[in-house]
């Protein structure tokens, strides 16, 4: 008979539970993109409703009220108006992108929070990423698609 060897085999590592983003800090962390603004959104549960875009107050960072709208959108939704405080930190694209980035890191921290209240985010349309972009500069056109103008002579 042979002698029987015994390999060592490295155990696998143990994997770590996955934590919801932020729980231990009290808020809930989510993304939201539009074009090319990315937003970070931090939803905090115990809140008196103060919403804070890089810094500075939702009506100074968006004086217009058809952005502020289109961000607190959802908060009265699920009846949540006045309980939670939002904090955001946005960059790149325009205003309307950035406030539609907003809302969807907003929507998908709501839904994080209660997972009843996808189906109602689901129907408003607000949990789908609009990934249209601007299309990129073709060589030999003007604009991604216009040609030059034709001339006979």
């Amino acid at each position: 008979m042979a002698p029987t060897t015994v390999k060592h085999v490295k155990a696998a590592p143990k994997a770590k539970p996955a934590a919801v983003s932020g729980d231990h800090q009290g808020f809930i962390r989510a993304v939201g993109r539009r074009k090319s603004a990315i937003a970070r959104v931090r939803l905090y549960l115990k809140g008196k409703g103060d919403i804070t875009i890089n810094g500075k107050k939702l009506s100074v960072y968006f004086p217009q009220q058809l952005l502020q709208d289109t961000i607190l959108e959802p908060l009265p939704l699920v009846g949540l108006g006045d309980a939670v405080d939002v904090t955001v930190k946005v960059v790149g694209g325009g205003i309307m992108g950035q406030a539609e980035a907003i809302r969807l890191g907003l929507v998908r921290a709501l839904v994080e929070h209660n997972i009843e209240w996808r189906p109602t985010m689901r129907k408003m349309g607000w949990l789908t990423r609009d990934a249209r972009v601007k299309e990129r500069k073709k060589p030999g056109l003007k604009r991604a698609r216009r040609a030059p103008q034709w001339q006979k002579r």
